[in-house]
């Protein structure tokens, strides 16, 4: 049994975070850390924080120490409107993280668009020990259904339009909307509209966080990828949905060889694109031997 249940985990998001590192004026990073064990940095994606892998820690935190951070314009994070939010913004805070945590032997967890911020920030990093990437950008391109949902950005004010699209029950539940995020699309509801969905209705500064990020993410960068990943000579662990719509499986299969040292694949059956949040067990499971090295 775990020493951390599942409400427990949930909670540690609805407190203050343990601190707040400074990445840019006006800026700040928040950090949890829970866990014993060897580092593990988690690295969420957009629009979500690091309240993401809450799911993850009861079956985590007996066997690695887990370092969660809410990159600026999410979660517990300070930002302003001069912060930097576009994807090698984020890239710089993750290192600067890195250095004030003081990680020099650390695994990388990163999801989405975290596990995107994290390869432009530590690909060839001496102090990376082994990184776990769940459904995640893949090279040399965008996959349409990844660039069609964020042509919402073109929208003026889009960032008020998603808030309230996204905070409509029925309307969520849309395959176009976020109705693939999950196979069990009640999981929108509960503890990820709590985290996710609300604050962008409720929080006119999330709100406009979530717009900057989105105006500033550049889909161009998708094509640096392979050479990133021919800098990551340390054990890699892909954790993947097989009905994935934005991150295609058959595209994972084939970016897998352009890795420069040894790769494995989890399929994660009926998994999409927050599988980690539907099979925490199963990701887990799949995560732990990498990030323990044993």
């Amino acid at each position: 049994m775990s020493s951390l249940t599942a409400k427990a985990a949930s909670a540690l998001f609805r407190q203050p975070p343990d601190r707040w590192i400074e990445t840019q004026p006006g800026t700040a990073v928040a950090c949890r850390k829970i866990g014993t064990g060897p580092d593990v940095l988690f690295v969420h994606g957009w629009p979500a924080s690091g309240a993401t892998y809450r799911g993850l820690l009861p079956h985590l935190v007996d066997h690695v120490t887990c370092h969660l951070i809410d990159l600026p314009g999410a979660g517990t994070s300070r930002f302003d409107e001069k912060s930097d939010l576009s994807i090698t913004g984020h890239a710089a805070a993750v290192r600067t993280v890195m250095d004030e945590l003081e990680l020099d032997d650390v695994a990388v967890v990163g999801h989405d668009s975290g596990g995107m911020f994290a390869r432009f920030a530590l690909a060839g990093d001496e102090r990376v020990r082994a990184w776990g990437l769940v459904d995640t950008e893949q090279p040399p391109k965008p996959h349409w259904r990844f660039a069609a949902f964020l042509k919402i950005k073109y929208v003026p004010k889009f960032e008020s339009v998603l808030a309230w699209a996204v905070n409509q029950q029925r309307l969520r539940r849309n395959e176009f909307v976020l109705g693939s995020c999950f196979q069990d699309s009640s999981l929108l509801d509960g503890e990820f509209e709590e985290f996710f969905l609300r604050p962008l209705a409720q929080d006119q500064h999330r709100q406009m966080g979530a717009g900057m990020f989105a105006r500033n993410f550049d889909m161009a960068l998708f094509g640096e990828l392979a050479g990133l990943h021919a800098k990551i000579e340390v054990p890699v662990h892909l954790v993947w949905g097989d009905d994935d719509p934005f991150f295609p499986l058959d595209r994972t299969k084939t970016m897998m060889a352009g890795f420069g040292g040894p790769v494995d694949l989890t399929v994660i059956e009926g998994g999409r694109l927050f599988h980690h949040e539907e099979f925490p067990d199963q990701v887990a499971a799949a995560l732990l031997p990498i990030l323990t090295g044993n």
